[in-house]
């Protein structure tokens, strides 16, 4: 579950999908691309297709569509590395959308009860999406094991991730 910006190229969960024969991505939304209903009916259709065990892989606010998903549904998802969540009831960098505008498309409030599925939070201390300190009270909040990865950025390409190798050593620990 990419974020808000979608699929990147260089970005490691397109890079670690790649890696992995049974792979699902949930495609970009064509119409209402900041609805975050619409982007949880599609994680839902993407997951409804999918036959045996899941791991979810969540980035930015791919984590918080993953929260929203897991709220409303039901599936049998044996665990999800939510990776670097945005913190989207925190004002965002200028070429984000508002508060408001967030609001207005259903991402707030950030859902907080405990996710029914095993989860690990890898958080950044120095990502400009998110202080470390709500990310760390998110994985409380939704019982995640926290990772620290130390001052990791957005861990996106930008960061300089491209590969990701610690993100397959989280998935075989949720295996």
């Amino acid at each position: 579950m990419p974020g808000l910006r979608g699929h990147v190229a260089d970005h490691w969960q397109t890079l670690l999908q790649a890696r992995y024969a049974k792979t699902a991505s949930v495609p970009p939304l064509e119409h209402d691309k900041l609805s975050c209903a619409a982007r949880v009916a599609a994680l839902a259709e993407t997951i409804a297709k999918i036959d045996g065990p899941i791991i979810l892989v969540a980035h930015s606010a791919g984590v918080m569509i993953t929260v929203h998903w897991a709220q409303r549904h039901d599936a049998p998802i044996h665990g999800a590395l939510l990776a670097a969540p945005a913190d989207l009831e925190a004002p965002m960098p200028a070429e984000y959308p508002t508060l408001d505008t967030l609001e207005e498309h259903g991402w707030l409030p950030i859902p907080r009860k405990p996710l029914p599925f095993r989860s690990i939070v890898a958080a950044s201390r120095n990502d400009p999406l998110a202080a470390f300190e709500r990310v760390a009270g998110m994985a409380a909040d939704w019982g995640s094991r926290l990772v620290d990865l130390g001052e990791a950025g957005h861990l996106n390409p930008a960061s300089g991730y491209g590969e990701w190798p610690q993100a397959q050593t989280l998935i075989r620990e949720l295996l």
